[in-house]
């Protein structure tokens, strides 16, 4: 049963938000003078992701679970597909949203205020399809609170080195979740739900998402400049800008199937490429 929870989360692609809440944190760490290192708060931020990530993605398989059962992409999901009851991904849910509130509370004041306005984030983009193609941009903002939120777990306090983090993350994402959108673009128009494919076509929406995808291309070289980063850095830069490049030139209107690869391996190869360098250049020259 557990290994079919796992499965409607999709707990692999906590790949694409967790390397990012690592950089804030370790960054965190970084700017408060590297004290006794905090496992303990690493630890908690961690289970956040965990929980917060549970909590959005029950909530949207729940939530989309009649058109799910619709589409021939994702009829096989585990609630069309009769494995896991409506009711008990409800809870599942519930349970996960509980947990993630208070596992903020002991981190501090702050981030446990903020969690409500994360919950409201990442539970709400489940609705958006429904009356707006911005959709992939909430969906972005939703995995874009990682990094800021993990830097408050350990400063509680804001900075511009994690915000910077967390735009990037938001266009990011949104570019590529546009990408992904491309398999449901003509069942999106027949069911009247909204996403960038659907208001403006294949083409469009593949030149958009590379013209998105320009911001966060943008912030990372910036970061790289702003806070003097070193060779390390810019490898992990190099290594994810050459995979972002990739996914646009391999797509294709008659590949589709191209999609998913590009969606899961590449963006995920990226974000932990661009971590594992990222951290470990604040801490080489120590």
């Amino acid at each position: 049963m557990v290994r079919h929870f796992f499965s409607l989360v999709k707990f692999s692609h906590t790949v694409f938000a967790m390397p990012f809440a690592l950089i804030g944190f370790f960054g965190a760490w970084y700017d408060l003078g590297l004290g006794a290192f905090p496992l303990k708060i690493l630890f908690l931020v961690v289970l956040c992701m965990i929980f917060a990530r549970n909590a959005a993605m029950g909530f949207n398989r729940y939530i989309d679970r009649e058109y799910d059962g619709k589409n021939q992409r994702t009829k096989n999901r585990e609630i069309p597909a009769g494995i896991i009851s409506p009711k008990t991904a409800l809870i599942f849910v519930i349970v996960n949203c509980i947990l993630f509130c208070v596992t903020t509370l002991f981190i501090n004041c702050l981030t446990f205020w903020l969690s409500f306005v994360a919950l409201a984030v990442v539970l709400g983009y489940s609705y958006t399809k429904r009356f707006t193609s911005l959709c992939h941009f909430v969906l972005g903002l939703g995995l874009a609170i990682a990094p800021t939120g993990a830097y408050i777990s350990l400063t509680g306090s804001f900075a511009l080195f994690p915000v910077l983090l967390s735009v990037f993350v938001l266009f990011w994402v949104g570019g590529f979740d546009i990408l992904y959108a491309l398999l449901d673009e003509n069942f999106d128009k027949e069911n009247k739900l909204y996403s960038v494919p659907a208001l403006l076509g294949h083409r469009n929406a593949v030149i958009l998402s590379a013209a998105v995808h320009l911001i966060p291309l943008s912030i990372a070289l910036l970061t790289g400049i702003l806070f003097n980063r070193g060779r390390l850095y810019w490898t992990g830069c190099i290594i994810f800008i050459i995979l972002l490049i990739y996914q646009h030139l391999v797509m294709t209107p008659k590949n589709l199937n191209r999609v998913n690869a590009s969606f899961g391996s590449v963006n995920g190869i990226a974000s932990v490429c661009y971590a594992f360098f990222s951290i470990m250049d604040m801490f080489w020259e120590l």
